[in-house]
């Protein structure tokens, strides 16, 4: 890591789009020892914007400009998915650590390469798998880890929305494979990246990978089924026309189950202004806590209190200290690997095995 006399964390974000603009950029600038000190982007909407939010930041057009100052500590590529292993590369070569946003490159293989880059020059690769600090995901595993449930039957999660309507000019409409867009990649990323650290690699996958919309180029509605050891299934959903949501997480043990409506409230709360700190950050109101029910018992459990900011506190203690990435990048490679078994489960309407 480069000395600074402030002994500050020198960030610098590519890219201000939804990553940038709600997730990096407030969480970068609320960890402490952390300073959010150049962004790159050319889109002027997307540069005044910046400027609004981040007025300490100095603003790049080119992101080749990066690579010849010598006073970043960390790159975040919060770019669209094609540009994240060339970017990711670019970074590592110039001797800077890396967080990429998920997915974290358009295939395993570009995937592959980026550990082996980072591997080989000793520095950090990470990816912002941010879902993993969603508060709803949390409480399943302190209901796993409390065994509450009993032995676990089916996991069921959901990511559904209501966008009836083909977006031509948005980049993850796209159907160009580079481009790495539809829902597989952009929800299937965090529904799969949790079913694993919940309950391990899968041993097979099987997977309906639909075009649903008129002229749509990329999937739209995508069921997804995952077989862990011992017999746990995990069945995701993801879907952009569900004008009724399903539950967000459900979890069928023999003893009980556990079900959860609605997102987490962390993107919400970073889009209307409230950073990690405040007083209300990462909670739900109670209507929205899940309910655990053995049968003829009911009750209600309180949501953990979601937790975003942690990911940017592993990366100062990583930078710092040597500690553990806050994700494994080989654990996003395992993702990148499940999501092209569902496409090929998809094309040939088979199971596909693992490993």
């Amino acid at each position: 890591m480069a000395e600074h006399p402030d002994d500050l964390i020198r960030v610098a974000l590519i890219g201000y789009g939804l990553a940038g603009a709600v997730f990096h950029g407030p969480l970068i600038s609320s960890t402490p020892g952390m300073s959010l000190a150049t962004i790159v982007s050319r889109d002027p909407g997307r540069r005044a914007r910046a400027i609004s939010e981040h007025p300490e930041a100095v603003l790049l057009d080119d992101v080749e400009a990066l690579w010849d100052r010598a006073d970043h500590d960390l790159i975040i590529v919060a770019t669209p998915n094609r540009f994240h292993v060339p970017l990711g590369l670019a970074a590592l070569e110039a001797g800077l650590p890396v967080v990429i946003d998920k997915p974290m490159a358009p295939t395993a293989d570009g995937g592959r390469r980026l550990v082996t880059e980072a591997a080989e020059r000793d520095l950090l690769l990470t990816v912002f798998q941010n879902r993993r600090w969603d508060g709803d995901y949390l409480t399943v595993r302190r209901l796993l880890a409390e065994d509450a449930l009993g032995p676990i039957v089916r996991f069921e999660s959901r990511f559904e929305r209501w966008r009836p309507e083909v977006r031509p000019e948005a980049w993850r409409e796209r159907g160009d494979p580079e481009e790495a867009g539809g829902l597989l990649f952009d929800l299937g990323a965090h529904l799969i990246d949790q079913a694993v650290g919940l309950f391990g690699p899968p041993r097979t996958v099987y997977a309906e990978v639909d075009r649903r919309r008129p002229d749509v180029e990329i999937d739209d509605d995508v069921f997804v089924a995952l077989e862990h050891g011992e017999g746990i299934r995990s069945h995701l959903w993801m879907s952009v026309l569900a004008a009724i949501p399903g539950p967000r997480m459900r979890v069928l043990g023999q003893r009980a189950a556990f079900e959860k409506f609605g997102l987490d409230v962390q993107e919400q709360a970073l889009s209307e202004g409230t950073r990690p700190g405040d007083a209300a950050w990462g909670r739900e109101p109670p209507e929205r806590w899940g309910r655990l029910s053995s049968g003829e018992d009911e009750r209600t459990v309180e949501t953990e209190p979601g937790a975003y900011e942690e990911f940017y506190r592993a990366i100062a203690a990583s930078l710092r200290e040597g500690a553990p990435p806050p994700v494994d990048p080989n654990d996003s490679v395992m993702g990148l690997e499940i999501i092209e078994a569902a496409q090929e489960s998809a094309r040939t309407e088979s199971v596909i095995a693992l490993g």
